[in-house]
Protein backbone atom coordinates (compact mmCIF):
# COMPACT_ATOMS: atom_id res chain seq x y z
CA UNK A 1 0.00 0.00 0.00
CA UNK A 2 1.46 3.18 -1.32
CA UNK A 3 2.42 5.67 1.76
CA UNK A 4 0.28 8.85 2.12
CA UNK A 5 1.39 12.06 1.76
CA UNK A 6 0.61 14.71 4.25
CA UNK A 7 0.82 18.20 3.65
CA UNK A 8 3.68 20.13 5.88
CA UNK A 9 2.49 22.49 8.05
CA UNK A 10 3.83 26.32 9.05
CA UNK A 11 4.90 25.23 12.50
CA UNK A 12 7.78 23.09 10.49
CA UNK A 13 8.53 26.10 8.18
CA UNK A 14 6.42 24.28 4.98
CA UNK A 15 3.87 26.98 4.35
CA UNK A 16 6.60 29.59 4.11
CA UNK A 17 8.86 27.15 1.83
CA UNK A 18 5.92 26.94 -0.51
CA UNK A 19 5.45 30.46 -0.75
CA UNK A 20 8.97 31.40 -1.19
CA UNK A 21 9.29 28.79 -4.43
CA UNK A 22 5.74 29.73 -5.82
CA UNK A 23 6.86 33.44 -5.78
CA UNK A 24 10.03 31.94 -7.63
CA UNK A 25 7.77 31.34 -10.66
CA UNK A 26 7.56 35.11 -11.32
CA UNK A 27 11.33 35.92 -10.99
CA UNK A 28 11.68 33.16 -13.86
CA UNK A 29 9.02 34.49 -15.48
CA UNK A 30 10.48 37.96 -15.61
CA UNK A 31 13.90 36.39 -16.67
CA UNK A 32 12.08 34.68 -19.50
CA UNK A 33 10.05 38.42 -20.68
CA UNK A 34 13.22 40.14 -20.30
CA UNK A 35 15.29 38.47 -22.21
CA UNK A 36 12.42 38.07 -25.32
CA UNK A 37 12.24 41.54 -25.08
CA UNK A 38 16.21 42.41 -25.16
CA UNK A 39 16.80 39.57 -28.08
CA UNK A 40 13.90 39.37 -30.20
CA UNK A 41 15.17 42.34 -32.70
CA UNK A 42 18.96 41.17 -32.86
CA UNK A 43 18.69 38.40 -34.84
CA UNK A 44 20.36 36.69 -36.60
CA UNK A 45 22.36 35.67 -33.62
CA UNK A 46 25.50 32.81 -33.54
CA UNK A 47 25.82 31.31 -30.01
CA UNK A 48 29.30 31.30 -29.05
CA UNK A 49 30.40 28.06 -26.32
CA UNK A 50 33.87 27.28 -24.84
CA UNK A 51 35.70 27.15 -21.55
CA UNK A 52 35.84 30.00 -19.25
CA UNK A 53 38.98 28.78 -17.82
CA UNK A 54 41.10 30.05 -21.37
CA UNK A 55 43.24 32.89 -20.40
CA UNK A 56 44.02 35.43 -23.24
CA UNK A 57 47.44 34.49 -25.00
CA UNK A 58 45.71 30.84 -25.15
CA UNK A 59 45.34 29.71 -29.27
CA UNK A 60 41.78 29.13 -28.49
CA UNK A 61 40.85 32.33 -27.04
CA UNK A 62 42.40 34.18 -30.40
CA UNK A 63 40.83 31.65 -32.87
CA UNK A 64 37.22 32.30 -30.80
CA UNK A 65 37.68 36.31 -30.86
CA UNK A 66 38.59 35.80 -35.01
CA UNK A 67 35.82 33.83 -35.62
CA UNK A 68 33.25 36.07 -33.49
CA UNK A 69 34.32 39.13 -35.15
CA UNK A 70 34.14 37.71 -38.86
CA UNK A 71 30.84 36.39 -37.78
CA UNK A 72 30.27 40.37 -36.58
CA UNK A 73 31.17 41.63 -39.97
CA UNK A 74 29.14 39.23 -41.63
CA UNK A 75 25.63 40.79 -40.47
CA UNK A 76 25.57 38.21 -36.79
CA UNK A 77 24.90 38.91 -33.89
CA UNK A 78 27.13 37.17 -31.15
CA UNK A 79 25.58 35.34 -27.71
CA UNK A 80 28.05 34.40 -25.02
CA UNK A 81 27.78 33.58 -21.81
CA UNK A 82 28.88 36.58 -20.94
CA UNK A 83 32.01 35.42 -18.57
CA UNK A 84 36.26 35.08 -18.99
CA UNK A 85 37.79 32.87 -20.91
CA UNK A 86 36.19 31.28 -24.39
CA UNK A 87 33.27 33.43 -23.54
CA UNK A 88 34.91 36.83 -23.25
CA UNK A 89 36.66 36.21 -26.90
CA UNK A 90 33.44 36.15 -28.44
CA UNK A 91 32.20 38.60 -26.99
CA UNK A 92 35.30 40.63 -27.51
CA UNK A 93 35.64 39.93 -31.21
CA UNK A 94 32.00 41.06 -31.31
CA UNK A 95 32.25 44.47 -29.91
CA UNK A 96 35.12 44.90 -32.22
CA UNK A 97 33.13 44.13 -35.27
CA UNK A 98 30.12 45.33 -36.86
CA UNK A 99 27.01 43.17 -34.93
CA UNK A 100 25.91 42.94 -31.45
CA UNK A 101 27.66 41.21 -28.67
CA UNK A 102 25.04 39.94 -26.31
CA UNK A 103 26.39 38.33 -23.02
CA UNK A 104 24.45 35.97 -20.86
CA UNK A 105 25.74 36.69 -17.37
CA UNK A 106 24.79 34.08 -14.57
CA UNK A 107 26.38 34.80 -10.88
CA UNK A 108 28.54 31.18 -9.85
CA UNK A 109 30.36 30.49 -6.85
CA UNK A 110 33.42 30.93 -9.04
CA UNK A 111 34.62 31.74 -12.54
CA UNK A 112 32.07 33.97 -13.56
CA UNK A 113 32.68 37.30 -13.73
CA UNK A 114 31.03 39.59 -16.90
CA UNK A 115 33.49 40.51 -19.34
CA UNK A 116 33.66 44.44 -20.81
CA UNK A 117 32.73 43.59 -24.26
CA UNK A 118 29.27 43.22 -23.96
CA UNK A 119 26.46 45.12 -26.35
CA UNK A 120 23.53 43.98 -24.72
CA UNK A 121 24.24 41.93 -21.14
CA UNK A 122 21.44 40.10 -19.49
CA UNK A 123 21.76 38.61 -15.81
CA UNK A 124 20.05 35.47 -14.56
CA UNK A 125 19.60 33.25 -11.51
CA UNK A 126 18.15 30.20 -13.15
CA UNK A 127 20.43 28.27 -15.72
CA UNK A 128 17.39 26.44 -17.58
CA UNK A 129 15.34 30.18 -18.67
CA UNK A 130 19.63 31.16 -20.26
CA UNK A 131 19.81 28.28 -22.20
CA UNK A 132 16.52 28.84 -23.74
CA UNK A 133 17.89 32.32 -24.67
CA UNK A 134 20.66 30.47 -26.05
CA UNK A 135 18.71 28.19 -28.15
CA UNK A 136 15.61 30.02 -29.26
CA UNK A 137 17.60 33.53 -30.79
CA UNK A 138 20.23 30.83 -32.57
CA UNK A 139 20.84 30.44 -36.04
CA UNK A 140 23.92 28.56 -35.22
CA UNK A 141 25.80 27.24 -32.48
CA UNK A 142 30.00 27.22 -32.55
CA UNK A 143 31.41 24.80 -29.49
CA UNK A 144 35.17 25.51 -28.74
CA UNK A 145 36.82 23.35 -26.33
CA UNK A 146 35.13 23.25 -23.07
CA UNK A 147 34.84 22.18 -20.12
CA UNK A 148 30.93 20.29 -17.99
CA UNK A 149 28.94 23.60 -18.86
CA UNK A 150 29.79 23.47 -22.49
CA UNK A 151 29.09 20.00 -23.05
CA UNK A 152 25.92 20.58 -21.29
CA UNK A 153 25.02 23.25 -23.87
CA UNK A 154 26.21 20.95 -26.86
CA UNK A 155 24.38 18.23 -25.64
CA UNK A 156 21.21 20.25 -24.85
CA UNK A 157 21.17 21.77 -28.36
CA UNK A 158 21.85 18.15 -29.63
CA UNK A 159 18.95 16.90 -28.17
CA UNK A 160 16.26 19.64 -29.05
CA UNK A 161 17.46 19.43 -33.15
CA UNK A 162 17.36 15.60 -32.74
CA UNK A 163 13.96 15.40 -31.39
CA UNK A 164 12.61 18.49 -33.57
CA UNK A 165 12.01 20.29 -30.69
CA UNK A 166 14.11 23.36 -32.29
CA UNK A 167 14.93 23.85 -36.12
CA UNK A 168 18.03 22.53 -37.47
CA UNK A 169 21.11 24.39 -37.94
CA UNK A 170 24.87 23.77 -37.90
CA UNK A 171 26.48 22.69 -34.35
CA UNK A 172 29.90 23.28 -35.46
CA UNK A 173 32.62 21.98 -32.76
CA UNK A 174 36.02 23.58 -33.34
CA UNK A 175 39.16 22.27 -32.61
CA UNK A 176 38.80 18.64 -34.09
CA UNK A 177 41.80 17.08 -31.75
CA UNK A 178 40.18 18.02 -28.81
CA UNK A 179 36.63 16.85 -29.38
CA UNK A 180 37.98 13.15 -31.48
CA UNK A 181 37.93 11.25 -28.21
CA UNK A 182 34.15 11.90 -27.58
CA UNK A 183 33.44 11.88 -31.10
CA UNK A 184 35.34 8.10 -31.35
CA UNK A 185 33.55 7.23 -27.83
CA UNK A 186 30.06 7.80 -29.28
CA UNK A 187 30.95 5.62 -32.52
CA UNK A 188 32.43 2.85 -30.57
CA UNK A 189 30.18 2.63 -27.48
CA UNK A 190 26.79 4.76 -28.23
CA UNK A 191 26.26 3.37 -32.02
CA UNK A 192 26.70 0.08 -31.12
CA UNK A 193 24.64 0.01 -28.02
CA UNK A 194 21.84 1.63 -30.07
CA UNK A 195 21.52 4.80 -28.35
CA UNK A 196 22.23 7.34 -30.64
CA UNK A 197 21.66 6.40 -34.82
CA UNK A 198 24.37 6.88 -37.44
CA UNK A 199 22.39 9.84 -39.39
CA UNK A 200 22.93 11.86 -35.22
CA UNK A 201 26.51 12.13 -36.68
CA UNK A 202 24.93 14.22 -39.67
CA UNK A 203 23.96 16.94 -36.70
CA UNK A 204 27.57 17.78 -36.13
CA UNK A 205 30.14 19.72 -38.03
CA UNK A 206 34.20 19.17 -36.87
CA UNK A 207 36.14 22.36 -38.04
CA UNK A 208 39.33 23.49 -37.59
CA UNK A 209 39.51 27.10 -39.40
CA UNK A 210 38.28 29.87 -38.33
CA UNK A 211 36.99 30.97 -41.94
CA UNK A 212 35.39 27.77 -42.63
CA UNK A 213 33.08 28.12 -39.60
CA UNK A 214 31.45 31.30 -40.85
CA UNK A 215 31.65 29.54 -44.35
CA UNK A 216 29.79 26.47 -42.85
CA UNK A 217 26.82 28.92 -41.49
CA UNK A 218 25.90 30.60 -44.65
CA UNK A 219 26.64 27.01 -46.78
CA UNK A 220 23.57 25.85 -44.18
CA UNK A 221 21.04 28.99 -45.12
CA UNK A 222 22.11 29.37 -48.82
CA UNK A 223 19.20 27.99 -50.04
CA UNK A 224 16.92 28.81 -47.22
CA UNK A 225 17.68 31.99 -45.08
CA UNK A 226 18.36 32.69 -42.05
CA UNK A 227 14.24 33.23 -40.76
CA UNK A 228 13.05 30.12 -39.39
CA UNK A 229 10.18 29.03 -41.51
CA UNK A 230 6.40 28.80 -40.05
CA UNK A 231 6.68 25.22 -38.82
CA UNK A 232 10.29 26.51 -37.04
CA UNK A 233 8.62 29.40 -35.78
CA UNK A 234 5.80 27.32 -33.90
CA UNK A 235 8.17 25.02 -32.55
CA UNK A 236 10.33 27.97 -31.42
CA UNK A 237 7.11 29.51 -29.56
CA UNK A 238 7.34 25.99 -27.50
CA UNK A 239 11.19 25.57 -26.86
Amino acid sequence: MRPQLEHQHSGDGGEARLTREAWKIFQIIAEFVHGYEKLASVEPCVSIFGSARVTADHPWYQKAQRIAEMLSNAGFSVISGGGPGIMEAANKGAFHGTGYSIGLNIELPHEQRTNPYQDISLSFEHFYSRKVMFMKYAAAYVVMPGGFGTLDELVECLTLVQTGKTRKMPIILVESAFWSGLLDWIRSTMLPAGTVHAEDFDLITVIDEAEEVVNAIFNHYEKRGFAPSAAETEALLNL
